[in-house]
């Protein structure tokens, strides 16, 4: 009986010296989780590598499905009417997004409106100030949502 409980102290005492290091360690961990983030950022991007050769496999097959015409989204070709500023524009008549988008294009193109030195700006005449709430200048993603609210 007393030989079995000298193998359990000894056992308690290293443990009591072995609690002072592990704090240590969870500093030392705290540091070291920076680079450990990496790495387990790393290993994803090697699974995604080996992936991409499966996804090439399947290519061929959704290839094949596709001699079939695509559909048009409803949502987009469903005509709609201009406001009379916009029909100033691109004409009353009613016609899907789409249309008004390239009539747009076309009528900015036609009268050189888009800004020189930043493109993405499209320089406002009195038609189109109209439609663009009076502003002088806007982007074209600007420009698409006010655009969207002059069409019913």
């Amino acid at each position: 009986m007393a030989t079995a409980k000298k193998p359990a102290a000894k056992k308690a005492a290293v443990k009591k010296p072995a609690a002072k290091p592990a704090a240590k360690k969870v500093v030392a961990k705290k540091v070291a989780a920076k680079p450990a983030a990496k790495k387990v950022a790393a290993k994803p991007a090697a699974k995604k590598v080996a992936a991409k050769p499966a996804a090439k496999k399947a290519a061929p097959k959704k290839a094949a499905k596709s001699t079939t015409p695509r559909k048009p989204n409803a949502a987009f070709m469903k005509p709609l009417t201009p406001s009379s500023a916009l029909a100033a524009v691109i004409g009353a008549s009613p016609m899907p997004r789409t249309e008004v988008t390239k009539k747009i294009w076309d009528y900015i193109k036609k009268n050189k409106l888009q800004d020189e030195a930043n493109k993405r700006n499209i320089n406002a005449d009195d038609k189109l100030k109209a439609v663009f709430g009076g502003k002088k200048q806007v982007s074209m993603f600007e420009m698409t949502k006010l655009v969207a609210g002059h069409l019913k």
